[in-house]
C-alpha cells in the first residue's frame, strides 16, 4: 500500500488495460456503423423455372464478386414472372416465352427481352421393363397429349421403335399446372408440327390440357414423372439429367432422330443467330438444319427500359452485362447452350440503351 500522493502500480495496469478495452469496444461499434451503413442491396426477380439451375449458379458467383448486392429470385414460372413485372413489383422477370404483344401493351411497351442463354425441354418417361431409347416423332407426341395414344404399345410407337419391349399399359400424361415458358416452348413446337393441336390448343404459356396430371414447376413435373409407373411429360433438359430420368430421341424438321445436347441446341438457334429481331422475341422450335434439336429456345430476362431508382438500375446493366459475357462459361456444366457470339453483341446495344437518373 503507498501512501500521500502516489500511485499504486497494480491499479495503473488494471487502468490502462480497462483503456485498452474500451478503445477495442469503441473500433467494434465504429466498424458495426461502417458495415451497417454499408447496407446490402436486395435485387427482386421471379419467373421462368427453365433457367433456374443456371441462375442460381450466377447468383451466387455474382454476389462473391460483389458483395453490395444479393439477389432474391423467385422460381415461380414465366406466367407469374411476366405478372409480378407487369405489376412492377420486381426489378426484373424472367420468361421462356417472350411477352405477348397484348402483354406488351399492359405495359405500354416499356419492356427490353434480353435472351440470357439457350436451353431444351425433353420428353421424358417413367417405362419400367423398357430398355434402350425411345424415339418419337411430333405428331406422335401431339397425339399422346391430346389423348389419341392411350397405350405404351399402341401401334404408331411400337412403328417408330421396332423391336423394343413396350408394354400394354396406360399412358398417363403429366405436364405444368402453373403458367410456364416451358409449357409454351413445348406447345409452340406442338403447333407447328400438328395441325391439330394448334386448332384445339394452340400456345401460350398456360393452355387447356384435353388430359392428365398437372404439377407446379419443372420440379412438380419431374416428381410426378419418377413417381407414376406410365407417365411421359415434358421438363427441362437439367432436370431430367440431375434425377436421371430417361428422355425420348426426337424427330427433327429434317427427318433426323435427335438427342438434346449444347450441340444440338446450338445448331437449333445457328439459323437465326444472324437473323435476330430487333426486339429479341424469336421462336427456335422445329429449327431447320440436319443436327437441331426441335425442342430448344432462349430463355429472357425482362426489363425495364428505364429506372427510377438510380442504384437498383445500374445493377441490373452490370449483372446482366457480366451474365452475357463471364457468366455464360458457367451454362455447358449446367446442361445450357452459351449465347452465339452475334447475339451478344446485339444486347449490349440494347443495354446502353436503359436509362438510369443521374445521381
Amino acid at each position: 500500500m503507498t501512501c500521500g500522493h502516489g500511485t499504486d502500480p497494480t491499479m495503473e495496469r488494471l487502468m490502462r488495460k480497462r483503456m485498452v478495452v474500451a478503445g477495442l469496444l469503441a473500433l467494434a461499434v465504429a466498424l458495426g456503423s461502417y458495415t451497417a451503413s454499408r447496407a446490402v442491396l436486395l435485387m427482386n426477380g421471379a419467373g421462368a423455372t427453365f433457367p433456374y439451375p443456371l441462375y442460381s449458379k450466377w447468383f451466387d458467383v455474382y454476389a462473391k464478386q460483389d458483395p453490395d448486392v444479393r439477389f432474391n429470385y423467385q422460381s415461380i414460372g414465366s406466367g407469374g414472372g411476366i405478372r409480378m413485372f407487369t405489376g412492377k413489383t420486381v426489378d426484373f422477370g424472367a420468361s421462356d416465352a417472350p411477352m405477348t404483344d397484348e402483354q406488351i401493351k399492359a405495359v405500354n411497351g416499356e419492356v427490353f427481352h434480353f435472351p440470357m442463354v439457350l436451353g431444351a425441354d425433353v420428353i421424358a418417361y417413367n417405362l419400367p421393363g423398357f430398355s434402350g431409347t425411345l424415339k418419337l416423332t411430333g405428331p406422335v407426341v401431339a397425339d399422346i397429349f391430346l389423348g389419341k395414344i392411350t397405350k405404351w404399345n399402341d401401334p404408331k410407337l411400337a412403328a417408330l421403335n421396332p423391336g423394343a419391349n413396350l408394354p400394354p399399359t396406360d399412358i398417363v400424361v403429366c405436364h405444368r399446372s402453373d403458367g410456364s415458358g416451358t409449357t409454351y416452348i413445348f406447345v409452340d413446337y406442338l403447333s407447328k408440327v400438328s395441325p391439330e393441336w394448334a386448332k384445339q390448343v394452340g400456345k401460350a404459356t398456360s393452355v387447356k390440357w384435353p388430359l392428365g396430371l398437372g404439377g407446379k414447376g419443372n420440379e412438380g413435373v419431374t416428381a410426378l414423372i419418377q413417381q407414376t409407373p406410365g407417365a411421359i411429360g415434358y421438363i427441362e433438359l437439367i432436370y431430367a439429367l440431375s434425377n436421371k430420368i430417361p428422355y425420348a430421341e426426337l424427330q427433327n424438321s429434317t427427318g433426323n432422330f435427335i438427342n438434346a445436347s449444347l450441340d444440338s441446341v446450338t445448331a437449333a438457334a445457328a439459323g437465326v443467330a444472324n437473323n435476330m429481331p430487333k426486339d429479341f422475341r424469336v421462336s427456335i422450335t422445329n429449327a431447320p438444319g440436319p443436327d437441331a434439336y426441335p425442342i430448344s429456345s432462349f430463355t429472357y430476362l425482362l426489363v425495364y427500359p428505364s429506372y427510377t431508382d438510380a442504384e437498383r438500375g445500374k445493377q441490373v446493366k452490370r449483372f446482366i452485362n457480366w451474365a452475357l459475357h463471364a457468366g455464360q462459361q458457367y451454362a455447358p456444366a449446367l446442361h445450357y447452350a452459351p449465347l452465339p457470339a452475334q447475339v451478344v453483341e446485339l444486347e449490349g446495344k440494347q443495354l446502353d440503351m436503359i436509362q438510369i437518373p443521374a445521381k
